[in-house]
């Protein structure tokens, strides 16, 4: 037994000297695996199931990665992108929760009850319980699953939790906006509490480790606790690069000339993210997955430009409908890719991977499972054409409507006020309030100019409608509403029928027992048994109106439900 144990610590030693001593610096480093000779050997079927890691990134810029030319030093995610395949028509959600559910469920935000804002931490709502999620999919089919990072689906009932929606093992936060190294979260004055957890426990005792490192950590663990005959998921949901702007201190030395702040450490928590993402990645060479494995990289949604992100020359930001707001980040590495070193301009969505990736498994998904995703892995690895030809962005109910839009000006098709947007071949339709529609260069500046803010500004705040030929102009710089009043007919019409299939929003009001006060102080589940089956009986109440069942209402529900909804405008105004 000594004897065995000695000959795996000298392997062990050999590969960690190895790996070690690698040039991340040459084109072919990561690419070129133990054993492989060259990128396109390995393009033939797989012995086995790949393993797949998903990686997602929170609040990262169209601008804000080194091959989209950036003043961001990002030499790993530039590499694994250039063998890999580039994503440039890829399409993500403007925020943080409804991109996490459409990945997680492979359904649009209509479909879930998760149309508007992100789920709040004192709120009694989460990920639909009916929902069969991508890593139970991928469970059935045989394979280990773990996730690491930000999880933002909701947390009231422990069976909303990650471990009792897929994953084998969960370490992370279940809010949205948490401190690097303390991990505290404060949702409000005096509203505060520790969030990160390990399974469905408070994890006290990592506290101090800046999350990006901690989190790159416990994925090289995982793998090396993993037999690579077994298939692995691993989702690792980087907080970075979301606010708080924290960075280690060397990572922000690198930034020091660069005059904006905000800007210099926010370039600082990229660039860690993205050695992070190189630790992921020799580990996986280092443990024998790299080889038989898919190396999914996505951003979550527009960078904050306010907080050092750049979308440029992309229009809008976070939290908008335009480019800036739903353009994302992605690409694919893997040595199984068939077609490599390329770009590709195929039009894939965030709901695709459900069924991609299911599919890659083994297992099945499709439409008849009431998918909007559609299985994109052919247009990806081989370059044949996405069978997606249409993207709804979103439509909210509940968002402020526009002031000037109308039912009459939609040609009675389709209130304009509503905010709503949907992309159908190359044209993209916007309606309502689609958020601030800035052109915001890079603040690379100690001062941003004032006036800078003022080069160009939104189009006129009379208006509820716009299109544009994404094709022809990505910058969304000219309007054509006016020009071609029978396209935007057209796509009105298709917003009208995907509206004709919407669940009933789901945005409750929230819950004072929520506060961490209440539970050690830490953020965790709450509801009460009886809390629990009066939200069961709500959901139940909105899917029989979803599928034309009304029933009659005393006039104390009537009264309830109006004050439900009341304090749901006043709620997403304060949001």
């Amino acid at each position: 037994m000594a004897m065995h144990a000695l000959t795996g610590l000298s392997l062990v030693s050999l590969l960690s000297f190895g790996y070690l001593s690698w040039d991340w610096a040459k084109p072919s480093l990561v690419a070129d695996g133990p054993g492989e000779a060259g990128g396109e050997q390995l393009s033939a079927a797989p012995p086995q199931p790949p393993h797949i890691i998903f990686i997602l990134t929170d609040d990262q810029g169209y601008h804000d990665v080194g091959y989209h030319g950036s003043d961001i030093e990002t030499p790993t995610l530039d590499r694994l992108a250039a063998e890999g395949v580039k994503l440039e028509n890829y399409y993500i959600q403007p925020i943080c929760t409804p991109s996490r559910s459409q990945l997680l469920t492979g359904r649009y935000q209509i479909h879930t009850g998760l149309q508007h804002s992100i789920i709040r931490p004192r709120q009694p709502n989460c990920l639909p319980l009916d929902q069969v999620t991508l890593p139970q999919k991928l469970q059935e089919a045989g394979y280990s699953t773990h996730m690491v990072g930000k999880w933002h689906l909701g947390f009231y009932r422990k069976e909303c939790l990650p471990t009792r929606r897929g994953f084998d093992t969960f370490l992370g936060s279940l809010t949205g906006n948490v401190d690097y190294y303390t991990y505290d979260n404060c949702d409000g004055p005096g509203v505060c509490g520790f969030d990160l957890h390990e399974g469905e426990s408070v994890a006290w005792g990592l506290s101090g480790q800046y999350s990006t490192l901690l989190y790159a950590q416990r994925v090289s663990h995982i793998l090396a606790r993993h037999s690579p005959r077994q298939p692995l998921f691993l989702y690792v949901a980087f907080q970075a690069v979301h606010t708080p702007l924290q960075s280690p201190r060397e990572y922000l030395y690198r930034y020091r000339t660069m005059g904006n702040v905000a800007r210099r450490k926010y370039a600082a928590m990229v660039t860690c993210m993205d050695e992070a993402v190189r630790n992921i990645t020799w580990a996986l060479k280092r443990y024998g997955f790299y080889n038989n494995s898919v190396i999914i990289f996505s951003s979550d949604n527009g960078g904050q430009t306010f907080s050092g992100g750049s979308n440029w020359p992309l229009r809008g930001r976070k939290g908008t409908y335009w480019e800036g707001g739903v353009r994302g980040l992605g690409f694919v590495h893997s040595p199984l890719l068939k077609r490599k070193r390329r770009t590709s301009r195929a039009l894939v969505h965030i709901t695709d991977w459900y069924p991609t990736l299911v599919g890659l498994a083994g297992g099945s998904a499709s439409a008849a499972d009431g998918l909007d995703g559609y299985d994109v892995w052919p247009a990806i690895s081989e370059g044949r054409a996405s069978p997606r030809t249409e993207i709804l962005h979103n439509i909210d109910p509940l968002y402020n409507h526009a002031r000037h839009g109308s039912l009459e000006a939609g040609f009675g098709i389709w209130n304009t006020a509503v905010q709503a947007a949907i992309r159908v071949g190359e044209w993209k339709l916007l309606t309502g309030d689609p958020g601030y529609g800035d052109w915001i260069p890079p603040q690379t500046l100690a001062a941003f100019p004032g006036s800078w803010w003022n080069l160009e500004r939104m189009a006129s705040a009379r208006q509820a409608v716009w299109l544009f030929n994404i094709s022809a102009d990505p910058y969304e710089r000219e309007d054509l509403a006016g020009q071609r009043p029978d396209v935007v007919r057209a796509l009105l019409a298709r917003l009208a029928d995907y509206n004709r299939t919407a669940i009933p929003v789901r945005y409750p009001a929230e819950n004072p027992r929520a506060h961490p006060d209440f539970n050690g102080g830490a953020w965790g589940p709450w509801a009460s048994e009886e809390e629990e089956e009066e939200e069961e009986e709500e959901a139940g109440r909105a899917r029989s109106f979803s599928r034309g069942r009304h029933k009659k209402k005393c006039k104390i529900c009537k009264l309830r439900s109006f004050f439900r909804k009341l304090n749901t405008r006043l709620m997403s105004q304060r949001i």
